[in-house]
């Protein structure tokens, strides 16, 4: 079964905790029911995220054989044959569907969405530069948006807008780090269409509209308003620091092409997040806390 559970990545269940931030910030973490529901959409669309990495891992086994990373992937490396891979995806869809059919339909229009907006990456679309890096931001924001259907709540415009700058931000990364890695551009060929200079330049860029975004959320109207308080804005330090210490990782680690292994394997990144969301946890319930503490 290793090579099946390979398949599915599990290490890049990591970015599905996006669907997270609805919960969180619309103050329902210590609801049970809420957090029922959004957990088992998280196991959803964990699953569905799957199914795409293992179409991509079909659609892209011959450029995998040539990767110096990717070759060892389960069906590049001949472990999983192409039709013992699809009668597996056809199993991962089914097991989708079921657990979908438990949830909102504005939920199943968002999975629904993802799936084929990354079907199209798979087979096209990430030969488009500068198209393929928008369409992994997408691919986030239509987590956030699936977490805030799966309970039925709204989610803040700048919060949106700020998981935009993230996934850009860790798109251009991973486009950075398959240069410095020599992939073979011509199984990749829109790697031809990037260099350094331009990727750092659209790093900055998309650095610095994640941290203003942020900023602005916190002391929106309606962020002060729900929470009461404008001491979120005091998190931002936490932002700050992770944008430039995933910078300087990127510097160190000249050839990691994987941001979600970059960050898990950073014991300050992994401090600096949970720093941040305690603060977070804290800021927002603080009235929750001290009830009962009392």
């Amino acid at each position: 079964m290793a090579p099946y559970f390979s398949l599915l990545r599990p290490q890049q269940w990591v970015k599905n905790l996006f669907l997270f931030a609805p919960l969180i910030f619309s103050k329902h973490l210590f609801d049970v029911d809420f957090l029922l529901t959004e957990l088992l959409a998280f196991i959803a669309f964990c699953l569905i995220s799957s199914t795409v990495y293992a179409l991509n891992d079909i659609a892209d086994r011959e450029a995998d054989k040539l990767h110096p990373v990717k070759q060892h992937r389960s069906i590049a490396s001949g472990r999983i044959t192409i039709p013992q891979a699809l009668m597996f995806e056809v199993f991962l869809l089914a097991v989708v569907v079921f657990l979908s059919m438990r949830l909102s339909v504005k939920f199943q229009a968002a999975a629904g969405m993802y799936f084929l907006l990354n079907l199209a990456y798979s087979f096209w679309l990430k030969k488009v530069i500068l198209v393929d890096v928008f369409v992994i931001a997408a691919g986030f924001m239509l987590r956030v948006l699936a977490g805030a259907f799966a309970i039925d709540v709204q989610v803040s415009p700048w919060l949106v807008l700020c998981t935009l700058f993230v996934s850009v931000f860790l798109a251009v990364s991973k486009r950075r780090g398959e240069i410095l890695l020599n992939v073979d551009s011509d199984s990749r060929p829109v790697l031809k269409e990037y260099d350094i200079s331009f990727i750092d330049q659209i790093m900055t860029v998309a650095a610095s509209g994640m941290a203003i975004s942020y900023a602005l959320y916190t002391v929106a109207e309606r962020t002060v308003t729900i929470f009461g308080t404008e001491n979120l804005i005091f998190t931002t330090v936490f932002v700050l620091f992770g944008i430039f210490r995933y910078l300087f990782l990127v510097k160190k680690h000249r050839a990691e092409d994987n941001p979600t292994l970059l960050l898990l394997k950073d014991g300050v990144m992994m401090l600096n997040v949970l720093a941040w969301f305690l603060s977070c946890v804290v800021i927002i319930y603080f009235n929750e806390i001290k009830g009962w503490l009392n």
